[in-house]
């Protein structure tokens, strides 16, 4: 999933999924959306969509005339600047704006848009006014310019008219920003056989339907229709604001076929290399990553933080749980000086959390590492994966809440994990018989800051295999953290899976540490 390049000026930052996505064309005219329009409610477009998989799908293709089509990199960079003052909603005194995207190179097909207003439903239409055509590619409009649609759009609020709160473009892929208004991971409407041995499937939102809000609004509420080969979908999302940006989603899912691997509130990012693995960090910068763990607030009440990073071949890791109360990817890690890059700003990416509502019942949070050599693709994937079989004729519903900020909305009362260090074994300076890998974990918080520099608390640890030396925890000095060492020798080539956390006769005081170990291979340990 390549997912900068061209996107990261389109979105003025980072990027969203560069993948075309089979979407209806919309209505095509000139100058505000206009018409008589048609009724639009919630119970409508559930009809629409539950109707749409009984009906075979239809793989749209390219609509693309064919100066379009011949444009390069470049010149979609020079096509797609809009003009602010064609936002939907400019010139009044709305909270929110919305702006397009333009059709062309990686996005083949138009996805319909429409206003709600009254409970009626308008088409916006596409007109080349809407767009500052730059030298380069001026000449290359032709004068009469037909039905294009758009690629997708992003909205703005008045907080802050130049960078966007939200962007939908490709796939069914979204971003969000928080107080940093910078952008980072993406979320998707859904995923569907992803990391599995035949082709992953890309569900797309045909059609969106922006609700008009009113001059006093603080939430903007907005509808999609879900289409894939296997499955439709009508998703509402009512979207607020903020320091962290809400999204408050109900999906209503029809399968036309049985499916194997179903991910519910999925999400992409990027680890290339951190603290914790450093296999392709031949880079000025020490770390280069969207995100640093998979974070899991189990439906026992059990915290849990899974360092990702970046593997020698693909991994799928499933978390087995019973009505999780919430998980994400998170960029806990703020500190620029751990990533000095002033382009990028890793510092500033926003952490991605789900909060289940209502009862989701049995399965697996599933983490996908897959190997990349650069940051220009997502290479982490994360989703809830439901236990029962998903067969055609079912209908599904979940309802989600998306927080997009520095941190989620809950914190655990223990302490969390703050860095993940791996690194030789052993002691410096004297020889081992057996070679080992030195791992070193760092708390902080919770009831850890409350304990005399002499406690001793107790180190929960377990692995899958191998054998575990110098296990010791300590606070480290002039610090609020508490530190935890062990060395780990395994033969072979199979991945070690460990487990650990820190205790005291009043029970855990940290979250609990997951990893899962590969030696390189051809190694030893």
């Amino acid at each position: 999933m390549k997912r900068r390049g061209f996107l990261t000026r389109l979105l003025g930052l980072a990027a969203c999924g560069m993948l075309p996505m089979p979407l209806v064309q919309a209505a095509a005219a000139d100058g505000d959306s206009h018409g008589e329009g048609e009724p639009f409610s919630w119970d409508r477009l559930r009809d629409t969509a539950r109707q749409l998989a009984n009906a075979p799908y239809i793989l749209p293709g390219d609509a693309r005339p064919s100066w379009l089509a011949a444009m390069d990199y470049d010149d979609y960079q020079a096509l797609n600047t809009f003009r602010k003052d064609h936002s939907l909603w400019t010139g009044g005194d709305l909270p929110f704006q919305a702006r397009f995207f333009h059709l062309g190179l990686y996005f083949h097909q138009p996805v319909s848009l429409y206003e709600v207003a009254n409970g009626l439903a308008r088409p916006i239409p596409f007109s080349t006014q809407m767009f500052d055509y730059g030298p380069r590619v001026k000449d290359k409009v032709p004068a009469q310019v037909g039905d294009l649609g758009f690629a997708g759009f992003r909205v703005n609020t008045r907080a802050d008219w130049d960078r966007d709160m939200f962007a939908f473009l490709g796939a069914s892929y979204f971003r969000a920003v928080g107080a940093t208004k910078q952008y980072g991971l993406s979320a998707r409407g859904l995923a569907i056989d992803t990391a599995m041995n035949h082709p992953e499937e890309f569900p797309a939102f045909r059609s969106f339907w922006l609700e008009r809000p009113t001059a006093d609004a603080t939430t903007l509420t907005l509808y999609a229709l879900l289409d894939s080969p296997s499955i439709t979908g009508a998703y509402a999302f009512v979207i607020t604001p903020g320091d962290t940006t809400i999204m408050e989603i109900n999906t209503q899912l029809f399968p036309r076929r049985p499916i194997e691997r179903l991910g519910i509130a999925p999400m992409t990012s990027m680890f290339q290399c951190g603290e914790n693995d450093r296999r392709t960090a031949d880079d000025f910068r020490p770390e280069i990553h969207d995100s640093d763990g998979l974070a899991l607030w189990t439906g026992t009440g059990e915290w849990i933080w899974r360092p990702v990073l970046n593997p020698h071949y693909i991994r799928v890791n499933s978390f087995v749980d019973d009505n999780p109360r919430g998980f994400g990817l998170l960029q806990r890690d703020r500190d620029f000086a751990h990533y000095q890059d002033d382009g990028a700003f890793y510092n500033k990416r926003p952490s991605l959390w789900v909060e289940p509502l209502g009862h989701w019942g049995q399965g697996a949070v599933q983490l996908i590492e897959l190997p990349t050599a650069d940051e220009t693709f997502d290479n982490i994937v994360a989703f809830w994966n439901p236990a029962k079989p998903i067969q055609p004729g079912q209908e599904l519903n979940f309802q989600y809440r998306l927080y997009w900020g520095a941190q989620p909305p809950t914190q655990p009362a223990v302490a969390t994990v703050v860095a993940t260090r791996i690194g030789k074994g052993g002691i410096p300076g004297q020889k081992t018989s057996t070679p080992s890998r030195k791992f070193v974990i760092d708390f902080q918080g919770g009831r850890l800051n409350q304990l005399p520099k002499d406690a001793k608390p107790e180190v929960m640890i377990t692995t899958s295999r191998g054998q575990l030396s110098d296990v010791a925890a300590r606070p480290i000095l002039e610090t609020d953290l508490w530190r935890c060492h062990f060395d780990l020798s395994a033969s072979g080539s199979e991945p070690v899976d460990l487990r650990c956390y820190l205790r005291d006769a009043q029970g855990a005081l940290t979250e609990t540490w997951l990893y899962q170990w590969s030696p390189p291979p051809g190694s030893g340990a």
